[in-house]
């Protein structure tokens, strides 16, 4: 495959069993001679609050196809809805820490 052109969707997982978010998104994934390059647009403008947040507390989602079928990617924010994907070789249990000041 040198290109997949097509709907998504963005899961971000706070551990094995808890799924926070799932954003739809649409993506263009290119083969290069340096491995792939992948940009995308939210479907929604609903998801860009979530979206933000998530992408914020932590870049790393996992991209899912309508198969079923997944791959982890750092995504690259580029404005409201826009953002580049770049594929996350590390293990995906790690710890997030996030602190909410409460006045």
């Amino acid at each position: 495959m040198d290109r997949f052109e097509g709907r998504c969707w963005l899961d971000w997982w706070a551990n094995p069993s808890t799924l926070l978010g799932s954003i739809e998104v649409t993506v263009d994934i290119a083969a290069t001679d340096a491995g792939w390059r992948a940009r995308g647009r939210l479907v929604s403008d609903e998801d860009q609050e979530a979206f933000g947040f998530l992408s914020d507390l932590d870049p790393v989602f996992l991209l899912r196809f309508e198969d079923g079928s997944t791959v982890a990617v750092t995504v690259h924010p580029k404005g409201l809805r826009d953002f580049s994907l770049t594929e996350y070789a590390g293990s995906l249990r790690r710890s997030v820490e996030n602190r909410v000041a409460l006045e």
